[in-house]
């Protein structure tokens, strides 16, 4: 059984989670002004595992047969026969289940717009199948992240910071877009939609650059509608250069190095941009 687990765990990247949980952890800290309730930060944490578990298993069970069919990825659980889809569907609904539990249990606005969340995670899946605006749509999904932290601690969407979610918004689009770029041949060959696909590798980066500037600004101004301080532009600073290097360490030439600049980078900023945030309301 933990052998099962571990290769379910690995199917869905669980480790990738970092990504959005630390702009979830954002929203809920600006929103509280400090930390929130121990009750509370428990159940964001829940409910940030559970939506990106099922949307992740989701993900890997509707594209199995182009999984299958794609070099680079035909060794992953499913297309290897590792895990059956009775196995994959179970996890997806079991962590389903435990998201809208959090979601219920932290407050009504909450369960509320849950369906809506989850469902656009769903929806990210499909639409590589239609249009080339995939990447943006990923990033809407995840945009939930900090709105979701936001209103679990307050109930309400009074004094969002809407940057926050449109710069997570530009900054996912950015880098998925950057990642697509390893399937680019593939998926134009079997129909598949994305930026790379349409454009091209090199305006696929150029338009990720464009994303990236522009996230970066919107990160900039949550800082100055919070009214946080220098440690807060300090760790925006960070972020910036990691974001810069993302870009310096791939080309569209050369996607060797695009583990380091797709997961490491990724994971720095998030963590950088919630930690500079805690500790500036924490030395305001």
């Amino acid at each position: 059984m933990f052998k099962k687990i571990s290769i379910l765990l690995e199917m869905i990247k669980f480790e990738h989670t970092v990504f959005a949980l630390p702009f979830a952890f954002m929203g809920a800290f600006l929103a509280a002004g400090g930390t929130p309730p121990g009750r509370v930060f428990l159940l964001v944490t829940l409910a940030m595992v559970g939506a990106r578990t099922s949307a992740m298993g989701f993900n890997r069970i509707v594209d199995s047969d182009f999984d299958r069919a794609n070099p680079r990825t035909a060794d992953r659980a499913i297309p290897a026969g590792q895990v059956s889809m009775f196995e994959a569907w179970a996890m997806v609904i079991i962590a389903a289940a435990f998201f809208f539990l959090a979601a219920y249990l932290l407050n009504p606005l909450v369960f509320r717009i849950s369906p809506l969340a989850l469902g656009l995670t769903f929806v990210y899946s499909l639409t590589k199948r239609f249009t080339w605006l995939c990447h943006v749509v990923l990033g809407l999904a995840l945009a939930f992240s900090p709105f979701g932290g936001w209103i679990a601690v307050s109930g309400s969407v009074s004094g969002y910071p809407w940057y926050l979610s449109l710069g997570v918004m530009l900054w996912v689009g950015g880098f998925d877009a950057v990642y697509a770029c390893l399937d680019a041949d593939y998926d134009r060959s079997v129909g598949l939609f994305s930026l790379p696909a349409r454009f091209g590798r090199k305006n696929a980066f150029r338009l990720a650059g464009i994303f990236h500037l522009l996230a970066f600004a919107l990160f900039g101004l949550t800082g100055y509608h919070c009214g946080l301080n220098y440690i807060y532009y300090l760790g925006l600073a960070i972020s910036g250069l990691a974001l810069f290097s993302q870009h310096r360490l791939v080309s569209p030439g050369d996607l060797s190095r695009i583990q380091m600049s797709f997961f490491t980078m990724n994971g720095v900023i998030s963590l950088v941009m919630f930690a500079s945030t805690w500790l500036a309301m924490i030395f305001a």
